[in-house]
């Protein structure tokens, strides 16, 4: 259940963004007129690399390390001290609650000794705006896609900002069938990245791997029945075979996820009448994923927004930008607000 929201006044200024929903942990300043003066993350890759995946309390203890000192370098970045900002935004869900709850108590005593506003937005709507952080003149309606490690959501966002949900998966997210199909094929963590990497060495053809549609006109996604098989074509090889194929493997598996991304966001397109496209979250800097998604909207003379890469991954730059946006709009939140691990998704 999200917090309640009340609404006061907003002096337009700097506006402060923490994130530390999962094992990133990142503020970042922006400017009265949403320009980004810093962008700082500290990744905890080195942290988490040896069990295979992040580990939600060692997690949370080094968010508890880093979120002060991450947050003085954004504002020294930013050239500004903590008097200059007029607000805070930090992420308060979805995530891993302990991880959560450390941005979220950290910016409320922020709030609460500099007396200024506060709002907490969900890391869904935190990609959503990160489309337009450097290109804000790019056009609405659009639809956006955001898929990542948790996540792989289609919206219609009209004019007026709202969003509609047009399509999710049904079981995996995209960026989870990245760092599952990783482990099967021995690649270190994060998965994602290491796919990419071994892929462009590979042939995207090598292995037919199934493209799940669901029923005809359907705009959600699964990715499990592609997971699986993987699996059991890892399974049926031997070591020495797996190792000198592991490329095509790759190759061929990230084929599979990227064609279906591809597919589902150009029919979502066409069945909106929108002639925009943004694709965001961590699986948005993929590199073959972004290759297919701009000769598709090239051939179809489709607007594309594709965030930098800094912007694509968990960072505090999209959670100011959703914060700014509901500044604008009034909306700030009281001291007792809370983290919440399964915020439900932004809908109209």
């Amino acid at each position: 259940m999200r917090t309640p929201r009340t609404t006061a006044a907003w002096a337009p200024g700097p506006i402060l963004g923490i994130e530390t929903s999962c094992d990133e942990t990142a503020a970042s300043v922006l400017a009265a007129d949403g320009s980004v003066l810093s962008n700082i993350i500290t990744s905890q890759h080195a942290v988490h690399q040896r069990f295979g995946g992040v580990v939600p309390e060692l997690a949370s203890r080094a968010h508890i390390e880093s979120v002060e000192q991450v947050s003085t370098v954004a504002l020294q970045q930013a050239g500004l001290t903590w008097t200059d900002l007029s607000g805070l935004a930090v992420t308060q869900g979805p995530g891993l609650v302990g991880a959560l709850l450390v941005g979220v108590n950290y910016a409320k005593a922020l709030a609460y000794a500099l007396n200024i506003p506060l709002v907490g937005v969900s890391h869904l709507e935190g990609h959503i705006a990160s489309a337009w952080l450097q290109n804000p003149a790019f056009p609405l309606p659009c639809v956006v896609l955001v898929v990542s490690g948790g996540h792989t959501h289609l919206y219609l966002k009209d004019p007026l900002g709202h969003c509609r949900l047009l399509g999710a998966t049904k079981d995996d997210a995209a960026g989870e069938a990245f760092d599952k199909g990783a482990q099967m094929l021995g690649l270190e963590h994060p998965g994602g990245p290491a796919i990419d990497r071994l892929a462009r060495q590979g042939n995207p053809h090598a292995t037919a791997f199934p493209r799940s549609q669901l029923k005809k006109g359907s705009l959600d996604f699964s990715f499990s029945g592609l997971k699986t098989s993987l699996l059991y074509t890892v399974q049926a090889m031997s070591e020495q075979s797996r190792l000198a194929q592991s490329a095509d493997l790759a190759a061929s598996y990230q084929e599979a996820i990227v064609s279906i991304l591809v597919e589902k966001a150009f029919a979502a397109v066409q069945a909106s009448g929108a002639r925009a496209l943004a694709v965001v979250g961590g699986v948005s800097a993929n590199s073959r994923l972004r290759t297919l998604l701009q000769q598709r909207a090239d051939s179809e003379n489709i607007a594309l927004s594709l965030p930098l890469l800094i912007y694509c991954t968990d960072n505090a730059a999209m959670i100011a930008a959703a914060g700014r946006q509901a500044l604008r709009a009034g909306i700030r939140m009281s001291l007792d607000m809370d983290a919440h691990a399964s915020m439900p998704a932004p809908v109209a």
